[in-house]
């Protein structure tokens, strides 16, 4: 079997990270697999090394200065399509709306609903849940949306996690790792994916000028952040609201891959506080690498982390719960043997199991 999956960057973003992971695995479990991306700021490649046995195909996406968010997602989708070859492959499976629009028709991964105010993003959004031949969501939460505001019925295929590789970290072969970010870093809260409203980073500033009163030697560090999306309005309102409470962060940007996993796993705690979720692998992962985690309190969350983790609703909550697990952190083992229960090999042949229907 000859299968795409289709992804709209090439850098750290969740569905990104999850298309890669996928793609391995159904290569692993002897499917064909190629993986297609554009290529935005001259990458040829993704963020990590990929198994020379999936193929890549990185369509160069050139910037164009002073592009608007609603050109720019036009041009995107009309790049990746044109490069295309969709005859070639028995399964076409886009990860995002970008993607399946270049690719309709296509059975589709909807990994999160959103709610764009862009026209040209709105578009991209429904046409990409609409037009599919059929539809995957990694969570029963997810799928449920999808149902009331579509009628339509996404099979349901659960993430992998990558436990063992952040389980390392937190061992003996990652003590030079964790020691070399604490080092730079002293305590820290982590919260991955950047600056931007869907990760609740406003939210997340509040909680933790509120706990550093009773922690003031744990500082708040964010790492990750590259998006296709324009959210210098709020990462101008985050930087004022920093000032006015007098809160120091520190900014990592992009990690490299192979420093990730000591970063997570040598953390205090990790805040997850999004407002809008598919899953939740980057928790998933601090889980397997011991480290306690407060969420946000979502549906879709307490179905995937049941009790291993704490939950908040709001910026109080979310302090108080902080300095919780900070001051008397949980049985680490109930979040590794979690993270352990979902493989990227049982995610796989759940995928084959849904082609089949289609191929």
């Amino acid at each position: 079997m000859r299968i795409a999956l289709l992804t709209y960057s090439t850098k750290p973003r969740g569905g990104v990270v999850h298309t890669l992971a996928l793609a391995e695995a159904l290569s692993r479990a002897g499917a064909d697999v190629d993986v297609w991306t554009l290529g935005r700021g001259g990458d040829r490649t993704f963020f990590r090394v990929v198994d020379p046995a999936v193929g890549i195909h990185a369509v160069p996406f050139p910037e164009e200065p002073g592009e608007g968010i609603g050109a720019r997602i036009q041009r995107s989708i009309a790049v990746l399509r044109d490069a295309f070859t969709p005859d070639a492959y028995d399964i076409v499976h886009a990860q995002d709306c970008i993607s399946a629009n270049a690719a309709l028709p296509c059975l589709r991964t909807i990994h999160h609903l959103d709610a764009f105010t862009t026209p040209e993003l709105v578009a991209c959004h429904e046409r990409a849940v609409v037009e599919p031949v059929g539809r995957i969501c990694v969570s029963e939460s997810v799928a449920a949306e999808v149902k009331a505001g579509w009628g339509l019925t996404p099979t349901v295929i659960p993430n992998g996690v990558d436990a063992g590789r952040f389980a390392r970290a937190a061992g003996p072969l990652g003590a030079g790792g964790r020691t070399m970010w604490r080092d730079r870093l002293g305590a820290y809260i982590l919260a991955l994916g950047g600056i931007e409203p869907r990760k609740g980073s406003i939210d997340l500033l509040e909680a933790y000028a509120l706990m550093r009163r009773r922690r003031p030697d744990v500082r708040l560090v964010f790492a990750g952040g590259e998006t296709l999306f324009d959210y210098r309005d709020y990462r101008a309102a985050f930087e004022r609201r920093a000032a006015e409470l007098g809160v120091a962060h520190e900014m990592l940007g992009v990690v490299a891959e192979d420093d990730l996993p000591t970063l997570v796993a040598g953390a205090s705690a990790m805040a997850f506080v999004s407002t809008k979720e598919g899953f939740g692998l980057a928790a998933m992962e601090a889980l397997a690498a011991g480290v306690p985690v407060v969420a946000r309190d979502l549906p879709v969350l307490r179905e995937v982390f049941g009790t291993a983790v704490r939950f908040a609703s709001e910026p109080m909550a979310m302090a108080g719960s902080l300095a919780a697990v900070l001051e008397d952190p949980p049985d680490p083992d109930i979040g590794r043997a979690l993270a352990a229960s979902y493989t990227w090999e049982s995610a796989a042949a759940a995928h084959l199991d849904f082609y089949a229907g289609f191929g």
